[in-house]
């Protein structure tokens, strides 16, 4: 099925922020808002916020209807033209059963987030059929240093071209930079590891591998068959976690129609090292003959791209070409 793509991003739009995952509170008046406020100012984009966008219990998020009610007053809103997630977490994956995947489908709008919203962007691609974008947060945009190719991300994929090419990123960190923006060190990006090479293409899919694989035996797991699969995981996860998870991925239902895979970059403290991670893919025959590319600026680490769920995608040795249609 081809996903409804919804319309570009434009100057003037109104974005709808949301609270799927963890709560905002103590987020609308902390020291990046002036930075986040003027970056949103200068896309030409005006912010709203969900009712319980702030509300906050004991696990750092709000109700399963609280969270509903906000997810669905956005999608239902004529006024906003786009949703950002302000962060990731744990408990998305709470709000599928609640969800009125019909209403969602009769409202294309963009919908943003990475990390713990990827339970949500796959599953609404798989029950109402709207594209859906793995980027940054609405958080994200505070953070003062090294944002620039995060930002061309985003424009490029939500206002701009159908069309475009991942290329990797000239530096990287991986720091808590929302803790101390001075404290910041950035690395030479050696470039995208080819595991595997070879061409392939195929609907992305994917995102984090921990919360994607919540998704088994659920009625919200996206088709694997005819796939790109994108996977990437953080500090949370080691080698061995992560060769867990991926072997319980492609032991899944039509796990032998994936035509790629694109692992995003770990970060250091996961202790992943090329030399490791080409034996956990080699140890995988679900990949023999298919292109797999690691080290890609999409994950826990900045810059993080920004990609269509449920768009075009061919992955060759030397390029990754994204298309929305």
């Amino acid at each position: 099925m081809t996903p409804t793509v919804p319309r570009s991003l434009r100057r003037g739009d109104t974005i709808r922020v949301i609270a799927p995952s963890t709560s905002a509170a103590g987020m609308l008046d902390d020291a990046h808002r002036e930075i986040r406020d003027k970056r949103f100012a200068e896309l030409g984009l005006t912010l709203s916020y969900g009712e319980h966008v702030a509300e906050q219990d004991d696990f750092g998020s709000s109700s399963v209807a609280s969270r509903v009610a906000d997810l669905h007053a956005a999608f239902a809103d004529p006024d906003v033209a786009g949703i950002l997630t302000v962060l990731g977490g744990y408990n998305s994956n709470q709000l599928l059963p609640y969800l009125d995947w019909d209403l969602i489908g009769a409202n294309p709008k963009v919908l943003c987030g990475y990390s713990d919203i990827t339970a949500l962007l796959n599953s609404i691609l798989h029950r109402s059929g709207l594209m859906t974008y793995l980027g940054p947060h609405w958080c994200t945009f505070g953070m003062r240093d090294g944002f620039d190719p995060i930002l061309r991300g985003f424009t490029e994929c939500l206002f701009a071209t159908d069309e475009f090419d991942l290329t990797p990123a000239a530096e990287w960190s991986d720091d808590v930079w929302f803790r101390d923006q001075d404290d910041r060190t950035f690395f030479r990006n050696e470039g995208w590891w080819v595991l595997q090479p070879g061409s392939g293409s195929g609907r992305l899919v994917g995102g984090n591998l921990i919360t994607f694989n919540t998704l088994q035996g659920t009625p919200y797991m996206s088709s694997l068959d005819d796939s790109v699969l994108l996977v990437e995981d953080d500090l949370e996860a080691h080698p061995a976690s992560f060769d867990r998870s991926l072997t319980s991925l492609l032991q899944q239902p039509g796990a032998e129609g994936i035509q790629a895979v694109v692992i995003g970059r770990f970060q250091r403290r996961s202790n992943m090292t090329r030399s490791l991670l080409e034996q956990i893919v080699a140890s995988k025959r679900e990949l023999n003959g298919i292109p797999v590319i690691a080290n890609v600026d999409i994950g826990h680490t900045w810059p993080l791209a920004t990609v269509p769920i449920g768009g075009q995608v061919r992955v060759e040795t030397d390029r990754i070409r994204v298309q929305k249609r």
